[in-house]
């Protein structure tokens, strides 16, 4: 198994509680940041790690989370300048080694990437698929598309 990293997830939607869930069955330790409690219902009977509620764009947040010890922070809110500025906090006052971030406008890539911060563009990745698709022989799996 690999190390345990403490890793901290911005963000309890779809993707984030996903991910933090995976990463907890994995043995890592994960704290969870979301402004609505309620999202917290979406990880797993078995997460392991922490929820902490409030803005994440708040230092205060940030310190609860105790990010100064994160390994790895992932922001994964709905919001590009959300997690742009949240990943910028973590980079440059927490000194995070590690930070991504989910962006949908593929314009704010290269922004993101100029300031170390490795990007998750849904938008890019979904058009890769898309035009791959295109361009292959076969059908997809379940037959072709009605």
């Amino acid at each position: 198994m690999k190390a345990s990293r403490f890793i901290v997830v911005v963000g309890c939607g779809r993707l984030g509680s996903q991910l933090a869930n995976q990463l907890s069955r994995e043995g890592h330790a994960v704290v969870v940041i979301d402004p609505n409690e309620a999202t917290f219902n979406d990880l797993s009977p078995d997460f392991s790690g922490f929820r902490v509620p409030g803005d994440a764009s708040q230092m205060a947040v940030l310190k609860a989370a105790k990010l100064q010890r994160a390994d790895i922070l992932i922001a994964t809110t709905h919001e590009d300048n959300v997690n742009l500025m949240v990943a910028q906090v973590a980079r440059k006052i927490f000194q995070v080694p590690r930070v991504m971030a989910r962006v949908f406008d593929p314009k704010r890539e290269t922004v993101y990437c100029r300031l170390g911060i490795r990007t998750i563009c849904p938008t890019s990745v979904a058009a890769e698929m898309f035009l791959h698709a295109i361009t292959e022989d076969t059908d997809p799996p379940g037959g072709p598309a009605a």
